[in-house]
């Protein structure tokens, strides 16, 4: 077996919650207990202390991740057409389906199956598992562009679902989605046991309700216009926002594959850096990209004076904390196969360099 060799690490990195308030104090700021999210990593770190590399050896294989990714994501498009068809009453349909089926890149599906097969599972064991995550994610989606969360009119380059349909036919889509989700988890998964299937569904039910995306989401909408956000603040927002979601994904993967508890933590780790990864990201394409080249309206962080990772931290500074990220993932898969790992690989690779 080849491992993926991971070196200078060289000094280890404090927690957030014990380094930001000194380095950034604010005015009567909330102290957030990022536990189960929480890292051996810091911004505060990356902003005082000289950035660590972390140097992969040579790759001894190539490894087609556009290939790869289209391949999936055909896969995961077909599966999420035939889950949800058209009946009585169509409207409902027509507006879950205008969503859930209008394009993205699929990235949280495309996780769910390749760690799925990273422990030693196959595509179709976790084919309903990466369905689940991609309708609930499409619901966060639907329900954040309404008007009384972030207002938006464009989604993936289309009209977002309560601009299409009304708002009260977004709201019941998104829920719809959300309901569908876990059916279709417990009555569609193939070949896992009973406790695996009942275990992924508890994991992903957190990850949606109030310790993962409600909770970001809730502290996210009432930061907006704030002067005393700090570091640590919007971390927890898109700890729980963001990446809880994609930690589901990664978790669930692991989960129907037959993953150990060892296999599922690293995975865990892995993907709670990717999952902070993709926000940080995102801020950044917030402010330097159109909405024609992101699909969605691009200046909206700036709008709604929402604090981001640009605003704390400045461009430069947010992309160095991205490279960390990067890097950090990739740590956490220096146990397994080169080659059963090289998906996840590519697709952290893929997250820190999206140009939307």
């Amino acid at each position: 077996m080849t491992s993926l060799n991971l070196v200078s690490r060289t000094c280890p990195i404090p927690f957030l919650s014990h380094a930001t308030t000194a380095m950034f104090p604010t005015p009567n700021s909330i102290i957030f207990s990022t536990k189960p999210f929480s890292y051996a990593f810091s911004v505060s770190a990356l902003v005082t202390a000289k950035q660590e590399t972390i140097v992969l050896d040579k790759p001894t294989t190539t490894f087609d991740f556009t290939a790869y990714m289209l391949r999936k994501a055909d896969t995961v498009n077909k599966a999420l057409d035939a889950a949800i068809a058209m009946k009585e009453p169509e409207k409902i349909y027509e507006a879950m389906r205008y969503s859930l089926l209008a394009g993205g890149k699929r990235v949280r599906p495309l996780l769910c199956i390749a760690a799925c097969e990273l422990v030693g599972g196959d595509e179709e064991t976790a084919l309903a598992a990466a369905c689940a995550v991609e309708m609930i994610h499409t619901m966060s989606l639907i329900h954040d562009d309404l008007p009384c969360m972030d207002n938006d009119d464009l989604r993936r380059g289309k009209p977002t679902n309560h601009k299409a349909f009304g708002e009260d036919v977004a709201i019941l889509a998104g829920d719809a989605l959300l309901a569908f989700a876990f059916e279709h988890i417990a009555v569609s998964t193939k070949g896992v046991s009973p406790v695996r299937v009942v275990r992924a569904i508890a994991e992903l039910a957190k990850s949606v309700g109030s310790e993962g995306l409600v909770a970001g989401q809730i502290v996210d909408t009432h930061s907006e216009g704030l002067s005393n956000v700090g570091l640590e603040r919007l971390e927890y927002i898109h700890l729980h926002k963001t990446a809880a979601l994609l930690e589901a994904a990664v978790v669930l993967g692991g989960i129907m594959g037959g993953g150990n508890d060892d296999e599922v933590e690293n995975l865990r780790l892995f993907a709670r850096s990717i999952g902070l990864l993709f926000q940080v990201v995102d801020d950044i394409l917030d402010v330097t990209k159109s909405s024609e080249q992101l699909g969605k309206t691009a200046g909206k962080d700036l709008v709604a004076d929402k604090v981001t990772y640009p605003k704390l931290l400045g461009i430069e500074k947010s992309k160095e904390f991205a490279h960390k990220l990067n890097q950090d993932a990739l740590q956490y898969l220096a146990g397994f196969d080169e080659d059963k790992a090289a998906p996840l690989v590519a697709l952290a690779n893929f997250i820190a360099n999206r140009q939307n």
